[in-house]
């Protein structure tokens, strides 16, 4: 009787392993030179000879973020390589504050097209092309210091109402707080103001809500 209360007394002694974290939980995040296979998916498409930057300004940023499925995934960004850093810890705050990213890929996906991959929600960094509207005036993209998040919930939109990506209409309302809206004084425009980068939704007109950039234009 004794023994068995020692046998107790001593397993009863030793606390139970903490439980590990889910690897999904854990953010993961890395920057990298563009490699061979990334350089030959880009040329031609997001970019080409006579853009303002080379590969070698370039870095990919392969990051997990949380989707509106409330699931852990693989996102990448292409951001000049003076950002990549700054923007790496930027995509960790997000991460932490469990901020939903609809989809985070390379803007190649979409041929480079803006308006193909702002309509399929799409986080995108680089990609050498002119301010819309603008020809011949280099957008802070075609720099790799420009980052559009989930452009749906958070538009572009002009004093007139003109809203795009048109699925973006109904988003154009900021009083409404919906899943992956982007608010002034909010997390997220505090997380990118931590690495020096400026929100276009404290433009005055247009309102840019989706647009991130290193010069703020």
């Amino acid at each position: 009787m004794v023994l068995v209360a020692l046998i107790v007394l001593v397993a009863g002694s030793h606390p139970a392993p903490a439980a590990r974290p889910h690897p999904g939980h854990a953010f993961h995040g890395r920057v990298e030179a563009i490699d061979a296979e990334t350089r030959a998916r880009m040329t031609g498409v997001s970019w080409r000879s006579g853009c303002p930057v080379g590969f070698a300004d370039l870095r990919l940023l392969t990051v997990r973020h949380w989707g509106f499925d409330g699931r852990s995934h693989r996102g990448r960004l292409v951001v000049n390589r003076d950002a990549a850093a700054a923007m790496l810890g930027t995509m960790r705050r997000l991460y932490r504050l469990r901020f939903p990213i609809r989809r985070m890929r390379l803007v190649d996906a979409y041929d480079a097209d803006d308006r193909r991959s702002m309509a399929a929600d799409n986080t995108s960094g680089f990609n050498c092309r002119f301010v819309a509207g603008s020809p011949g005036v280099w957008s802070e993209h075609a720099y790799g210091r420009a980052i559009d998040v989930n452009p749906i919930e958070n538009p572009y939109v002009t004093a007139s109402g003109y809203v795009s990506p048109p699925a973006g209409t109904p988003y154009a309302n900021r009083s409404r707080h919906r899943k992956g809206m982007i608010h002034r004084h909010g997390p997220v425009v505090k997380a990118f103001a931590s690495a020096g980068w400026e929100w276009a939704g404290n433009w005055s007109w247009p309102k840019d809500y989706q647009h991130f950039s290193a010069t703020g234009s």
